[in-house]
């Protein structure tokens, strides 16, 4: 068995197909013993990997895609397509109207947004100026409390709407709110896959093609496995959540389709995430996107 290094930014349950690889052996049928470690922040995972202090981590794609933007010898790349659709949600305090919620109709209320990590905002921004909205114009944005404080305040009616991850969106819900809109909808979206260094990738390519190997037999799993069997799965690395939450959050996730049938790297999901970043002003120009992704290590592990 070789021992890997693997870093998580933070804990989420849009991460379940990593807990599941983990659960169901899918790792150690690769010849790998994971150990997992959570960085605490993407940026601190970033960190980690580029001091050599871990074999990779698993983050959004746009932080390798951002550091390359400003520096094009940063050695940091994507591989393995995990998460590609946008896990965040509007809910609000009460339940909707029959047609749901049309985008346009945010102008003028109180939106608490995601602090805790960028991406969700560059998104939702990005769609809100595709419909001709300005959104720090026409949108009361909130952004500092927590997520957990957003899910309060929206059902105290001090928030129209709050943007959250599950299983924040399930306490809203039992406490009499509701799901308005999923960021999933606006399309193919790079949001998690894992990231290491070029050297870490050169050197521990097998080891590298075997995780790529697990986590395709977890997605595998997890197309057609019922919600509750996931929810079991990852039970482990979520004590403090209610079974229930796990469950209904596996089931709307599972539905939105945001993990992806195959880790291959979809090249529309990078661009339409680089669009969002090049629509907020964080980045002028997308690099290249085989500078961003080492898609081979997908086909050699994958065509064998």
């Amino acid at each position: 068995m070789q021992t890997l290094t693997l870093l998580e930014p933070f804990r989420a349950l849009f991460y379940a197909p990593f807990y599941v690889a983990e659960a169901r052996g899918a790792f150690a049928r690769q010849g790998i013993a994971v150990r997992f470690e959570t960085a605490g922040t993407p940026d601190a995972a970033a960190a980690r990997l580029l001091a050599g202090e871990a074999d990779l981590a698993w983050s959004g794609p746009m932080r390798p895609m951002l550091m390359r933007s400003t520096d094009p010898s940063c050695t940091l790349r994507s591989f393995c397509a995990v998460v590609m659709r946008d896990p965040f949600l509007l809910v609000a305090g009460a339940p909707p109207p029959a047609h749901g919620l049309a985008l346009h109709e945010l102008r003028g209320k109180r939106v608490g947004l995601v602090s805790e990590v960028p991406t969700p905002v560059w998104c939702l921004d990005d769609d809100l100026r595709r419909l001709g909205l300005d959104p720090a114009a026409d949108i009361d944005r909130r952004r500092g409390p927590t997520m957990a404080e957003n899910a309060e305040a929206v059902l105290a009616g001090d928030l129209d709407f709050a943007q959250l991850f599950e299983p924040f969106a399930c306490r809203v819900e039992d406490g009499g709110g509701a799901v308005w809109h999923a960021q999933a909808g606006r399309g193919p979206t790079a949001y998690t896959a894992f990231y290491a260094t070029k050297a870490i990738l050169a050197g521990k390519r097998e080891a590298m093609r075997g995780m790529v190997r697990a986590m395709a037999e977890a997605l595998e799993w997890m197309r057609s496995a019922p919600p509750g069997a996931i929810a079991a799965a990852i039970a482990p690395r979520f004590a403090d959540v209610p079974s229930s939450h796990r469950v209904r959050a596996m089931d709307r996730y599972q539905r939105l389709g945001i993990w992806p049938e195959t880790p291959r790297f979809p090249r529309d999901a990078l661009d339409r995430l680089a669009q969002a970043m090049i629509s907020a002003g964080v980045m002028t120009r997308m690099p290249p996107f085989e500078a961003c992704v080492d898609a081979a290590i997908e086909s050699e592990a994958l065509d064998e």
